[in-house]
């Protein structure tokens, strides 16, 4: 099937309005597919705007919708809701990737089911409609794939703060974070540990707990609670 009809097929089946149609087909491009055709376009530019215009519209829509959650909640709740996991779920229910343009190896790879290009090329096409239709477009786009996910987690546990620092993590950075004890004391009945959660070897955080996950928890607590540091990771 040829680029452009791919393309039409993907718009036409999503009740994508569009005005330039090059723009809607770049979000489409993989990388690996741009490099065998020899072809300079690829989707990673408007990944990187589609990544900031989404985390814009689900802020604004839980800082509306949650008017009684905290900051560090709504930070909490966001990072959740814009992690791989999350977006490619959503490229999942719209069957996104039988429609991305992919290099012949990344094909056999399986990169058709992969999380991290799935999610990647969400934000691209968010990037894309932006620029082809504005901000209320885009805003009708992502609510119709996240609401639902945003709402559950909002109302749901989304107080396991090793898993959604790993999950914000993994979607940002080829390095994950990695725990390690670096202290314990007391006697072995009733000893206090003491753990850091690293990235790229600097340590970002420490908490103490009376097991080794209880500290690696709190340590990752932690890391969320200070926005600086949770600002460099995002």
């Amino acid at each position: 099937m040829k680029t452009r009809s791919v393309i039409k097929k993907f718009l036409l089946n999503q009740d994508i309005s569009y005005e330039d149609e090059e723009i809607m087909e770049m979000a489409l491009i993989h990388p690996s597919y741009a490099q065998e055709q020899n072809n300079h376009h690829n989707n990673q530019r408007l990944e990187f705007l589609g990544d900031a215009i989404l985390d814009f519209i689900v802020a604004e829509y839980l800082y509306n919708h949650y008017p009684d959650k905290a900051e560090g909640d709504l930070t909490q709740i966001r990072a959740r809701v814009v992690c791989e996991k999350s977006l490619a779920e959503a490229a999942g229910r719209i069957n996104l990737g039988q429609y991305i343009l992919l290099g012949r190896g990344e094909e056999m790879s399986g990169g058709r089911q992969r999380k991290s290009i799935l999610a990647d090329t969400m934000e691209a096409i968010i990037g894309a409609i932006y620029l082809d239709q504005g901000i209320e477009a885009v805003r009708i786009f992502i609510l119709k794939h996240l609401e639902k996910t945003i709402k559950a987690t909002a109302e749901g546990d989304y107080q396991d703060y090793k898993s959604r620092l790993q999950e914000i993590v993994q979607a940002r950075s080829r390095d994950n974070v990695y725990y390690q004890i670096i202290d314990e004391d007391g006697p072995a009945h009733a000893k206090v540990f003491v753990a850091g959660v690293f990235h790229n070897n600097r340590l970002l955080a420490s908490g103490q707990g009376k097991s080794k996950k209880e500290a690696e928890q709190n340590a990752a607590e932690k890391v969320f609670k200070d926005p600086g540091i949770l600002d460099e990771l995002l």
